[in-house]
């Protein structure tokens, strides 16, 4: 999974601004048949109905999960599931008592022939309440325009039945086309038919539901699907492919013969924000062969497309772990009383190091643009606390004060892939690196095959060595801190400063605007005239900016064009309309961006070349 956070001053200065026994008679047909009507939505819920085999039990729960493999949070999708019925096959109901916020007990089970429910989607509730779920873990309910359909928000289980093949027949308006990486067997345009080996496979098979708006392409023998819901047809697949395709090459030049997936869909919904009821949670979760990815519909052509190569490669080297490298309690996940591994730092830490590390490898950025990235990291871990033990954090991450932590795995956990790929590249000369660890891993266990928490470092240290399990042992399920600067050492870099194009409505977490909320208009704030964006135009404290470049702003559209300005480049011309002193002013020029000045890491000894070489590039 991948959050993306856009800056706290943005909302400050608008409000300021597991297999079981299955206990099916002989006889039965061993299925779960489930319907999900998408054509009669009533209140913007959607009817489903679930037919089990037959059943021994006098007694049978039927669970929707409370948490989901990826998220790291406990979400309780059962809240959104409204007046569940069972009924036995004359149509008469059964007692049913609701055991908690995502258990339903049902009686006389024997005699079950169905149960029905109401499904919320959880998209409207976003920004409401404090139940809140990241939206590419949630669910969209949009009659006749969109359905996001990540199904462990529609679909639950019984335990006995969580091995048994799962029927999901999908009644949809035939205007609207289901982007999904299982197969549909039903030829009808108004219905679709998938069949899966368990529930589980269900639940890593989301479906998104729109008017057709796709493309695919093939890298290496991988059949990749390409599916965009754009509400106002901003942006389409088509305008992001070239830069998906690119990037998505990238990466399986990157892992070689690592990967064997056959199709991969990234499923990008683009939210309407300025409706001010979609969804709000930015960023992606991971599925074995597909992504899901919830963007601002807002946001430029060019800086989606940036956010979606970082967003969607972190998502896709998820197939290496923990879809393929993980351990017992991944395998079996338990979807209602889940117990956490305490392999965070690999799972998310080695992916998001990934997630850098090809696109230098591949040539998509420089070499001062990755140690950038890496000193940011740097920074955002020193902000976290750097004494708790990562082992620690991740088996007690459901619960406080460890939660609080759980963003460092995007920080410290790829920064603990880096000083392990540095330290393994030494140890070998160069020959080898974090990449062939996780392949002999790969090799060891596999995607079928789980290892016990306790005997990774044991296994990584006999397929490395020494100074890696020493490595493991002082820094990841130990309280020491990481000496950063002595592992780029190793690789013959050195810490230094860089200067970096800043925001020019924005430097940290401090605004240069603010909104006067009577009127909407955005205002330029006392001091940030001597900002050099502003000082070549000629701008002035308390100057109401109306237009940029011809595009009318207020408090309606103001992220756009904040995010609008992370496109604009040193020179760009510019012409923005004020209003100062009761008269409109329109002032020309051309970009000057704010510098500042961050720390940063060069390449210094060049006797470490090669090294460093086999490091970035091997």
């Amino acid at each position: 999974m991948k959050k993306i956070f856009y800056s706290l001053a943005i909302a400050s200065l608008i409000w300021s601004c597991k297999p079981t026994e299955n206990a099916v008679s002989n006889t039965a047909k061993i299925e779960v048949q489930v319907d999900i009507d998408l054509t009669n939505v009533t209140n913007d819920k959607v009817m489903v109905t679930v037919t089990p085999p037959a059943i021994k039990e006098d007694k049978i729960t039927y669970h929707i999960p409370k948490i989901i493999p990826g998220t790291y949070s406990e979400d309780d999708y059962g809240k959104f599931i409204e007046n569940l019925k069972a009924y036995d096959k004359s149509g008469k109901t059964l007692v049913v008592a609701k055991v908690d916020d995502n258990s339903w007990s049902i009686s006389d089970a024997k005699k079950l022939a169905k149960i029905t429910y109401l499904v919320n989607d959880t998209y409207d509730t976003e920004g409401e309440s404090e139940h809140e779920i990241f939206s590419p873990a949630g669910t969209n309910i949009d009659a006749g325009k969109n359905f996001m359909l990540n199904t462990h928000g529609f679909v639950g289980y019984f335990k006995e039945f969580q091995e048994t093949p799962y029927s999901v027949n999908i009644a949809h308006p035939a205007t609207l086309w289901g982007a999904t990486s299982m197969t549909d067997t039903d030829a009808s345009d108004s219905k679709d038919t998938f069949i899966v080996s368990r529930y589980s496979e269900l639940v890593e098979n989301p479906v998104m539901y729109s008017k057709p708006d796709y493309t695919t392409f093939t890298v290496n023998g991988m059949e990749i699907l390409i599916a965009v819901y754009s509400p106002n047809g901003i942006i389409t697949a088509e305008s992001i492919t070239p830069e998906m395709k690119t990037m998505m090459t990238a990466q399986k030049n990157f892992l070689g013969k690592f990967n064997s997936t056959k199709k991969y869909s990234v499923l990008i919904y683009l939210s309407d924000t300025q409706s001010g009821k979609d969804a709000q949670g930015f960023g992606a979760l991971e599925h074995p062969t597909a992504t899901t990815v919830v963007m601002p519909e807002m946001m430029p052509k060019e800086q989606l497309a940036e956010q979606l190569k970082d967003v969607v490669s972190h998502e896709f080297f998820h197939i290496v772990t923990p879809l393929t490298i993980h351990s017992k309690e991944i395998q079996y996940f338990d979807y209602n009383n889940p117990k956490m591994s305490e392999h965070l730092w690999m799972y998310e830490g080695v992916t998001e190091y990934f997630a850098n590390l090809f696109q230098i490898n591949q040539g998509l950025i420089t070499e001062e643009e990755f140690y950038t990235r890496m000193a940011g990291k740097i920074a955002n871990a020193s902000r976290m606390d750097d004494t708790m033990p990562f082992t620690k954090m991740s088996a007690e991450v459901l619960r406080k004060p460890y939660k609080d932590q759980y963003l460092n795995v995007y920080e410290k956990g790829a920064l603990i892939a880096m000083c392990l790929d540095i330290q393994i590249r030494q140890d070998s000369n160069g020959e080898r690196g974090i990449l062939d660890l996780m392949q002999k891993l790969s090799n060891e266990y596999g995607s079928k095959k789980a290892f016990d928490d306790s005997e990774l470092f044991d296994k990584i240290g006999s397929l490395t060595s020494p100074e890696v399990r020493k490595f493991l042992d002082t820094y990841v399920s130990g309280s020491t801190p990481i000496n950063y600067a002595t592992y780029f050492g190793k690789m013959g870099v050195t810490e230094g400063k860089s200067k970096e194009p800043g925001n020019v409505f924005i430097k940290g977490q401090t605004p240069n605007i603010t909104v006067d909320q009577s009127t909407k208009e955005i205002i330029l704030l006392p001091g940030a005239e001597n900002i050099d964006f502003y000082k070549a135009i000629g701008a002035k404290a308390n100057d109401v900016i109306l237009e940029v470049n011809a595009t009318k702003y207020n408090l309606d559209n103001i992220y756009e064009m904040i995010m609008g300005s992370v496109a604009w480049k040193e020179n760009d011309p510019i012409t923005v309309k004020v209003r100062r002193d009761k008269k409109e002013l329109v002032l020309k020029g051309v970009v000057k961006l704010p510098y500042e000045e961050v720390d940063s890491w060069k390449a210094t000894d060049a006797s470490k070349a090669k090294l460093r070489e086999a490091w970035l590039k091997g």
